[in-house]
């Protein structure tokens, strides 16, 4: 089962670094994201997402080479990997996968903008190795699945305290 976390953030640059700092983390094996989002409410009151994978470029690729491969049997690649790879696009920008986008835009819209919030979907985590990693990151936890006892040992090492 997953957990989900919410975190609020004054402005887009720290919740891109605190994103940087749970890519490292997996990246040592101390935690296991399925999704890390930033959503940026911008000036103009507008939401955008910031997700942790490119599916579009993805599903393109994919597409563009299985296009490929297909249009090479029927004697025409380049139409076919134009063809895959265009079908693969649309896939990938309609596929949804981690936090739902829509729940993701509208928490962000309930905020100030120039404000933004980190949303991190994660499996498994060393905790005492990650809360020590964001420790003093800042940032206000907003929602979250955690218990109650996790999630303020997660404020307390946001804000810089010892649990």
């Amino acid at each position: 089962m997953s957990d989900l976390i919410v975190v609020a953030y004054n402005n887009e640059d720290e919740a891109n670094q605190v994103r940087a700092k749970l890519m490292k983390l997996t990246k040592e094996y101390l935690l296991e994201l399925e999704d890390a989002v930033v959503a940026v409410k911008k000036q103009d009151g507008k939401v955008k997402l910031q997700q942790m994978y490119n599916l579009t470029a993805g599903g393109a690729m994919s597409g563009g080479f299985w296009g490929l491969l297909i249009g090479m049997i029927f004697l025409s690649p380049i139409l076919g990997a134009a063809v895959g790879a265009g079908a693969g696009a649309v896939t990938g920008a309609l596929t949804d996968v981690g936090v739902n986008d829509k729940f993701m835009k509208d928490l962000a819209d309930s905020f100030q903008p120039g404000s933004s919030l980190l949303f991190v979907l994660f499996k498994k985590a060393t905790p005492d190795k990650v809360l020590e990693e964001l420790k003093g990151t800042g940032g206000k936890v907003i929602k979250t699945s955690l218990t109650h006892e996790d999630e303020q040992k997660l404020q307390h090492a946001l804000d810089g305290q010892s649990a």
